[in-house]
């Protein structure tokens, strides 16, 4: 099925966003005035003012994983107002340290995360753990009765995945992966433009991130002190592998299969989570993916550049189309960022902060190319051509909108911690659930599967499994 045909000009797209962004002027996170430059006009979005929240309303969490993203999610989760620390969590003694000089020296820290669960004082966890922790403390806290927040991706493995989704459906407690795209407003901007057919049927999609920095590939700094007295090592080690102690696999996971899922579960799991908010997709069929390490020595067990393909089926909501990923860490050109639907009549390319679409018809009449014609049958063509296609369209150059965050904008993450705790608060779905988590996750996993094992692998998206190729 394919989404509405457009039947309609250049002008007449113009003048239909300039209506729609007066019409929105002053609504919450909604579109602002307008300015033209040229062929383009950018919209700037309102901020919407922060919710008041009575002091007998305030959600107590704790963190579970308190390195970069465990705080960082701390930091913003306070920021979000009603919200407060009671308890943290960390296998790193520095980490709990560094805790209690952020959040108050009577902070509660442990390096077990069950003490954190049996407390009654705690509402919610912010899980960010390295992805071999996720599930088991996902479940654990959703049946010890707690709502979880938890970084994707998700999982380390499918079965992880359905274990999960067991607890969550069971318990009926709050779970939000912390893909924070999916809350993002250039995202939801780019879905209502998908979602009107600004770009016509979806044929294509392609998106990367390409980094170039030591800490964008995964080269994290190791403390001076980290040792065996200091990390609970045999406790990180647990549910995986058993090895002799190594500071950099406990401070630089990522790189290894133990304990993270590479490129494909620190990168493309975000690129993936975008797209189907914005078009309602459930998943690939099919996922072939390359790469390799390319520049890193450093013993890492997964590639520097990755490049994955997926052929998604038709749906109700877009016909069948194919996505191409790319993640590269050793990119000279300094690294860049490209998410870019196309249409069969035009592209919405999402940015950090903007979401421009370009409407870019096809022509209404097939191509004139008459110059090695006889004289006599330049004219014949001419009068033919005019008469077979009196309304042809011939393309002005394309018609463009972009839209870009206001200033004072507090971030996709500032949002997404928002519409969780407001989830929490109201009784309102999450916004990204582990259904919407399983299947950003499990098309990655499959990615990695098709990397080492040089083959293509077919998912289910509506099982959400790994299936043989007959």
């Amino acid at each position: 099925m394919k989404n509405a045909p457009l039947k309609k000009s250049r002008r007449s797209f113009l003048k239909k966003l300039g209506a729609a962004a007066a019409a929105a002027a002053g609504a919450p996170f909604l579109l602002g005035a307008a300015r033209p430059r040229r062929n383009v006009r950018i919209l700037e979005l309102a901020a919407e003012p922060a919710r008041r929240v009575a002091p007998n309303d305030r959600i107590r969490i704790a963190c579970i994983g308190t390195g970069g993203m465990g705080m960082g999610d701390v930091d913003t989760a306070l920021k979000v107002g009603g919200v407060e620390i009671v308890a943290a969590c960390d296998l790193y003694d520095g980490r709990l340290a560094r805790a209690r000089e952020k959040w108050g020296q009577d902070l509660f820290t442990t390096r077990d995360y069950h003490e954190i669960l049996a407390r009654e004082d705690v509402d919610a966890i912010l899980c960010a753990t390295s992805d071999h922790w996720h599930e088991a403390v996902s479940v654990a806290a959703l049946r010890a009765g707690k709502a979880v927040y938890c970084e994707k991706p998700m999982v380390r493995t499918v079965e992880e995945g359905h274990r999960l989704l067991r607890a969550e459906q069971e318990t009926g407690r709050l779970f939000q992966v912390g893909s924070q795209y999916v809350s993002g407003l250039v995202p939801t901007k780019a879905r209502a433009l998908f979602e009107a057919g600004e770009i016509g049927a979806l044929n294509f999609v392609e998106a990367m991130f390409d980094r170039h920095s030591p800490l964008g590939a995964w080269q994290y700094s190791i403390p001076l002190d980290a040792s065996e007295e200091t990390i609970d090592w045999q406790r990180y080690t647990a549910n995986t592998t058993r090895r002799p102690f190594d500071a950099k696999r406990f401070f630089r996971w990522r790189n290894y299969l133990d304990y993270g899922t590479g490129v494909a579960g620190d990168l493309f799991v975000h690129l993936l989570s975008e797209l189907h908010y914005i078009t309602g997709a459930h998943g690939p069929t099919a996922v072939a993916s390359s790469g390799g390490l390319r520049y890193f020595k450093d013993g890492r067990e997964v590639p520097d550049i990755q490049i994955g393909l997926f052929d998604y089926p038709e749906t109700k909501h877009h016909p069948p189309f194919n996505l191409v990923l790319r993640a590269n860490f050793v990119d000279g050109s300094g690294g860049q960022y490209l998410f870019r639907l196309v249409g069969d009549e035009g592209e919405i390319r999402v940015g950090w902060d903007t979401v421009k679409v370009t409407r870019r018809p096809w022509p209404k009449a097939p191509g004139k190319a008459i110059d090695s014609f006889s004289e006599e049958g330049r004219k014949a063509f001419e009068q033919w051509y005019d008469a077979a296609h009196p309304a042809h369209y011939e393309m002005e150059g394309p018609a463009s909108i972009e839209y870009r965050t206001p200033k004072n904008y507090p971030g996709d993450r500032h949002l997404h911690l928002r519409n969780f705790f407001a989830s929490l608060r109201d009784g309102t779905p999450s916004v990204e659930d582990a259904t919407f988590g399983l299947r950003a996750a499990g098309p990655t996993l499959a990615g990695n599967q098709s990397y080492f094992e040089k083959r293509v692998v077919d998912w289910d998206p509506e099982r959400m499994r790994i299936t043989t190729r007959l």
